[in-house]
């Protein structure tokens, strides 16, 4: 219930956003990206990818900051960590010396921005006094590094998007300019609240202070929860989520709760793989019972499982359930076709 992904569905693309906390940002797009399977598993098929662009491009009611996309509302709690940090410590030693030693880029990039903005990265000449100290993916990127460090302090913002092109402005020119950094520490416990509430569920050491202690029915050790579910009535649904859905980002709390056992396996060599490349996970009331390894055959129509694997403890109502939500994520695609080219039915030794 906490997760959005009971029968009870959120109102619209913000609504979603603000009761889950964030969408986490992912290029990766074998079947659709995470941040629109999310919204879809819990919107269903009336979703489309161009209601989360409006709200970002256009209505201003979502922003994006390094790899996720929160509510406007809650810009002053998370702006509150970005006046926090130091001077270029934005990650390793090298970023803030380097930082350090290229504020007349710095204030070039901004001027640029300024003057000509909204701007991709390639449209930002290399004025760098100090080259970026790396010799792997971050070399010769001097104007990127700069954008990506001017964004985590809050000073620049992404406005839109492009072809997947990233477009820069100004922060004024994107979050709101009326509202004031709420102090770190109370930021911090207020996000911590809104986290537990998404997450219903958490081991103590993630819950901030807040919620109240439980035991699990079978699971070892303490656990802190959001009082506000437990007297609410559970009705379920079934749902196809994605691998950086938080029902399943949290590996140890899947197994813990539903003894789901699940990995991203897109690093993994093909050989070793255990279930798949891109692999979503597919929950039916208050259990997950499937997951399918798919990819989305645009030019051929069709909705690809090269695998498509039953958990041990799923019935033939569950492995029913899962069919048709298939069907629902080629319906949602725009693709006429799914082919499952196999059926793995787990041991229950597993």
């Amino acid at each position: 219930m906490a997760q959005l992904l009971d029968a009870n569905r959120p109102r619209g693309v913000v609504d979603t956003v603000k009761r889950l906390g964030f969408l986490q940002v992912d290029p990766t797009a074998v079947v659709a990206r995470t941040e629109h399977l999310v919204l879809w598993s819990r919107l269903g098929n009336s979703f489309k990818p161009a209601h989360l662009s409006a709200e970002i491009e256009k209505k201003r009611t979502l922003f994006e900051h390094r790899a996720f996309i929160y509510p406007t509302a809650d810009y002053p709690l998370h702006r509150a960590a970005m006046v926090a940090l130091p001077a270029g410590d934005t990650g390793p030693n090298r970023n803030r010396d380097w930082f350090g030693a290229n504020q007349r880029f710095r204030k070039y990039v901004l001027s640029q921005l300024e003057t000509r903005g909204p701007l991709r990265s390639r449209d930002i000449e290399d004025h760098a006094d100090v080259p970026y100290p790396s010799s792997g993916w971050n070399a010769e990127r001097n104007v990127s590094m700069m954008l990506e460090l001017l964004w985590a302090r809050g000073e620049i913002a992404i406005t839109r998007r492009e072809g997947g092109q990233r477009l820069w402005d100004v922060a004024a020119n994107v979050y709101p300019t009326d509202t004031a950094a709420v102090p770190l520490e109370n930021a911090k416990r207020t996000l911590g609240e809104r986290r537990l509430r998404s997450l219903g569920i958490v081991r103590p050491k993630f819950s901030a202070g807040v919620g109240e202690p439980a035991e699990v029915e079978g699971v070892r050790g303490q656990w802190i929860v959001d009082p506000a579910f437990l007297d609410r009535p559970f009705e379920g649904r079934t749902a196809i989520v994605s691998p950086f859905d938080r029902i399943v980002y949290d590996r140890e709390r899947a197994l813990a709760l539903f003894n789901f056992d699940y990995k991203l396996e897109i690093y993994v060599p093909q050989a070793n793989r255990r279930w798949g490349y891109y692999v979503l996970p597919i929950l039916h009331g208050d259990r997950l019972v499937a997951r399918i390894d798919g990819k989305a055959d645009r030019k051929a129509g069709v909705l690809r499982i090269p695998a498509f694997h039953i958990e041990p403890h799923a019935t033939k109502d569950d492995e029913a359930a899962a069919r048709s939500e298939i069907d629902e994520l080629a319906a949602w695609l725009n693709l006429p076709k799914v082919r499952i080219e196999k059926t793995i039915r787990a041991s229950k030794k597993r």
